[in-house]
């Protein structure tokens, strides 16, 4: 069964968006995110903030980046909820570290955070229904 078919035959809540809709939705998160990703890096290598504030965004591209091969590689409805939650609050904690040296960045991450959070719900609930 591949991805699709697989995604398609779970128990989803009536609420779920339709699977075309989280490529568009991507689209426009994915260059917000390295668009911040690199100012991050720009403010690093300027001596603007330290390591400790760029690690929870290193966090979270690493938690981002896991996320679906779990999800659609190793198919843990269990895992991935853990997971989506980890890439959560990693936007949070991203959030709240650059606030005081970036208030655009925080901005920036807000479509990007409520994404995220829908995204969690929806995947815990698709671990809960397909228990």
């Amino acid at each position: 069964m591949d991805t699709r078919q697989w995604y398609e035959s779970l128990t989803k809540p009536s609420w779920a968006p339709q699977p075309d809709v989280f490529g568009r939705v991507w689209s426009v998160i994915y260059p917000i995110i390295f668009a911040v990703n690199i100012y991050v890096l720009v403010l690093l290598n300027n001596n603007k903030i330290t390591w400790i504030i760029a690690l929870p965004f290193w966090l979270n591209l690493f938690f981002n980046l896991v996320y679906t091969p779990i999800q659609f590689g190793f198919r843990n409805q269990f895992m991935s909820s853990i997971v989506i939650l980890l890439v959560f609050f990693t936007i949070i904690w991203c959030m709240v570290a650059i606030f005081p040296y970036s208030k655009w960045i925080t901005l920036a991450y807000v479509p990007y955070l409520l994404w995220v959070g829908i995204a969690s719900v929806l995947q815990i609930s698709l671990w809960w229904l397909n228990r």
